[in-house]
């Protein structure tokens, strides 16, 4: 397999009156393709800040996020927006989507950002909103759906502009434990079946049991990362 991301001595610290915080100190590891991995740990451990990080959402204290062969500190904030556009798929707890937008028109956000051509665009939107259970409900709101439904709809516009990976915070954060199984099922079947790259960042045991490694996060710094057994 090959790298997807590779973070070297990533350092993220905060100022906190005369205190410096290290959210992030000292982490160096790889994500490859295909992996479905969980960044595991509690509040304050650092696992959102290292996922942030890698998605370009903040920015690094000391130390290297290479996404892709790219090394992300060193562009400026256009071509950063332009690897978070075509290359990062984000999946947040609370969902993110706009409100005032259908099911159809979230999904498709990020390609009408790219400029994809209509008729394309309209295909893959179709066909992911399918393969996330939504056929048939494209056209409602995120009010007129439960929390599964908008966090699929999340989902789907996450992969449909086919990332490198899908970063996930805390995915199942909002939702009841039979919702969240469903979810993980659907990312489960995705990553198996069409190849996604998943990294999530949790303390759910629902997400720790289906992921295939589990990176333990503690106090900023990587406790221990291991590949379950197949």
């Amino acid at each position: 397999m090959s790298n997807i991301v590779e973070l070297r001595h990533l350092q993220k610290h905060y100022q906190q009156g005369e205190l410096i915080v290290k959210a992030v100190d000292d982490v160096s590891l790889t994500i490859e393709k295909g992996d479905f991995a969980a960044l595991c740990g509690p509040s304050g451990s650092g696992k959102t800040s290292i996922l942030n990080l890698i998605g370009g959402l903040d920015s690094v204290t000391a130390g290297h996020v290479i996404l892709e062969n790219i090394n992300l500190a060193e562009l400026d904030n256009a071509a950063l927006a332009e690897v978070r556009k075509n290359r990062i798929g984000f999946v947040f707890q609370a969902y993110n989507l706009i409100p005032v937008m259908t099911a159809y028109e979230n999904a498709a956000f990020v390609l009408d950002l790219q400029g994809v051509d209509d008729k394309i665009k309209h295909e893959r939107v179709m066909k992911t909103l399918a393969d996330v259970g939504l056929a048939g409900l494209e056209d409602r709101r995120p009010g007129q759906m439960s929390g599964g439904q908008q966090q699929r709809v999340a989902i789907a516009r996450a992969i449909v502009t086919e990332p490198a990976i899908v970063l996930a915070d805390e995915p199942t954060a909002n939702v009841d434990s039979k919702t969240a199984e469903s979810l993980l099922d659907l990312m489960e079947t995705l990553n198996r079946e069409q190849g996604v790259t998943f990294l999530f960042s949790t303390h759910d045991q629902h997400v720790m049991d289906r992921a295939k490694r589990i990176i333990h996060i503690l106090d900023g710094q990587v406790e221990s990362d291991e590949l379950k057994a197949e």
